[in-house]
C-alpha cells in the first residue's frame, strides 16, 4: 500500500481528526490512536477502521513523558486539541521536534493557531460561517444552511489535514526533515471553495442566493419528489443534456422559454415538479439510465451500496460486524488501499502490543499500569 510503514499517531478526538488517520489507515500507515483512559473516556471514534487503540492517562505524571517517548519514533503525530493544550504538557512542537527531527507534527484546529479566533470554541457551522462559504449555501428567501457537517469538519478539516500529511511525508524524503502543519478548518474549507471566487465575475453567482446556476435557482439543477415519495436529481446544465432531459419528461423545447431565461425559471420548476411527482423514481431511471439527461436517483444509505453502478464497482465493504462503509478512494492501480475488515478498536486495545513495539520494555509497561499512565483493556473480559 502507498503508505507502507509510515507509524501515525492520532490523538483521539472528534471527527476531523479520526478521519484524517482513517484516510492514513486505509492506505498503508499503522496508525495508533492515543485514547484516555477507558476508565474515563467514552467511545466516540466511529472512524477507527485498521487502527489500533493505545490508552495513555496524560493528566498522570508519567503520561506526557510516555508519550513524548512515542513520539521519538513515530513519522506523523496528529494533534486535533486547541491551541495551548499540548505546550501545557510539554508536547509542543518545540520540544517533540526536536526530540526526533523527521516528525511531522498535524495541528487540526477550527480556526488555526493564530488570529483572533484561535482560542475559541466552534464547530463546523462556524468554521464554514467564518470561510465565507455558509453565506453561498441555501434556497431563495431562506436562512444560510449547513449541510450537515461534511464541508468544514471532513473536506476543509479532515481530508485537507490528510493531504498536509502526505505532502509533508513526501517532501521528507528529499530534506529529511518534519515540519508542523497547521491545518484550520475555517480555511481549508475556504480553498475547497476556490472555484466559487473565481468564478464569481463570470455570472454564475451575480444573482441572490438560491437564484443561480448551481444553487437550486435553476430547474435544470435540482431534485425533485417523485410518486413513491423518492426524489430524482437533475443537472442538466449543457444544452445538449438539456435537450435530452426535455425530451425524457415528455416535453416539445419548442414551446417552452430558453433554457437560461432567468425570469421563467420559477414557472420551469413547478412544470417539471408536476412532471417527476407522477412516476416512481424508478419508471424515471428506466427513463433516464444510459442517457446524457444527466438525472439520477437520490439514494438513500439503505439502498446505495446495492444500487448497480455501486455494486459493479464495489464502491461500498462490509466489515465482520455486518457494518456497511465507503471503500477508500481513489482507487490506485497498483498499490490498493487495502482497507481492514475487522471491527473498530475498543479504548486500550492494543496498549501493551503498541509499547513493545515503540521499544518500550516489559518491566517498564508493567510499571506504568501499575501507576494507572496506561490502560489495556482485554475484550474477551468484556464479553
Amino acid at each position: 500500500m502507498a503508505l507502507h510503514g509510515v507509524r501515525v499517531l492520532e490523538l483521539a478526538g472528534l471527527a476531523p481528526a479520526p478521519l484524517c488517520g482513517l484516510v492514513l489507515a486505509d492506505f498503508g500507515a499503522q496508525v495508533v490512536r492515543v485514547d484516555r483512559s477507558p476508565r474515563t473516556a467514552v467511545a466516540t471514534d466511529v472512524q477507527g477502521r485498521g487502527k489500533r487503540s493505545l490508552a495513555v492517562d496524560l493528566k498522570q505524571p508519567l503520561g506526557p513523558a510516555t508519550l513524548r517517548r512515542l513520539c521519538q519514533k513515530a513519522d506523523v503525530l496528529i494533534d486535533p486539541f486547541r491551541p495551548g493544550v499540548l505546550e501545557k504538557l510539554g508536547l509542543g512542537p518545540d520540544i517533540l521536534c526536536h526530540d526526533n527531527p523527521k516528525l511531522i507534527y498535524a495541528r487540526l484546529t477550527g480556526f488555526g493557531h493564530a488570529g483572533k479566533y484561535a482560542k475559541m470554541a466552534g464547530h463546523d457551522i462556524n468554521y464554514l460561517a467564518v470561510s465565507g462559504v455558509l453565506s453561498k449555501l441555501g434556497r431563495k428567501d431562506e436562512n444560510p444552511y449547513a449541510p450537515i457537517n461534511l464541508l468544514a469538519d471532513f473536506a476543509g478539516g479532515g481530508v485537507m489535514c490528510a493531504m498536509g500529511v502526505i505532502m509533508a511525508l513526501y517532501e521528507r524524503v528529499t530534506s529529511g526533515k518534519g515540519q508542523v502543519i497547521d491545518a484550520s478548518m475555517v480555511e481549508g474549507t475556504a480553498y475547497l471553495s476556490s472555484f466559487l471566487w473565481k468564478s464569481q465575475n463570470i455570472g454564475l453567482w451575480n444573482r441572490p442566493r438560491g437564484e443561480n446556476l448551481l444553487d437550486s435557482g435553476a430547474p435544470f439543477y435540482e431534485t425533485y419528489k417523485t410518486a413513491d415519495g423518492k426524489y430524482i436529481a437533475v443537472g442538466a446544465l449543457e444544452p445538449q443534456f438539456y435537450a435530452q432531459l426535455i425530451s425524457g419528461l415528455g416535453l416539445d423545447s419548442r414551446k417552452l422559454p430558453s433554457q437560461m431565461s432567468f425570469s421563467d425559471w420559477p414557472e420551469m420548476k413547478k412544470m417539471f415538479a408536476d412532471i417527476f411527482i407522477k412516476k416512481t423514481q424508478a419508471e424515471w431511471c428506466e427513463i433516464f439510465d444510459d442517457t446524457d439527461a444527466c438525472v439520477t436517483p437520490v439514494l438513500t444509505f439503505d439502498d446505495v451500496a446495492s444500487h448497480p453502478h455501486n455494486k459493479e464497482r464495489g464502491s461500498f465493504l462490509k466489515n465482520d460486524q455486518e457494518e456497511i462503509s465507503p471503500r477508500p478512494s481513489p482507487v490506485f492501480s497498483r498499490t490498493p488501499a487495502t482497507p481492514s475488515f475487522k471491527r473498530d478498536p475498543f479504548i486500550g486495545e492494543h496498549t501493551k502490543e503498541v509499547l513493545l513495539e515503540y521499544g518500550f520494555t516489559k518491566e517498564e509497561i508493567s510499571k506504568l499500569h501499575s501507576l494507572k499512565v496506561i490502560e489495556s483493556n482485554n475484550p474477551k473480559a468484556n464479553l
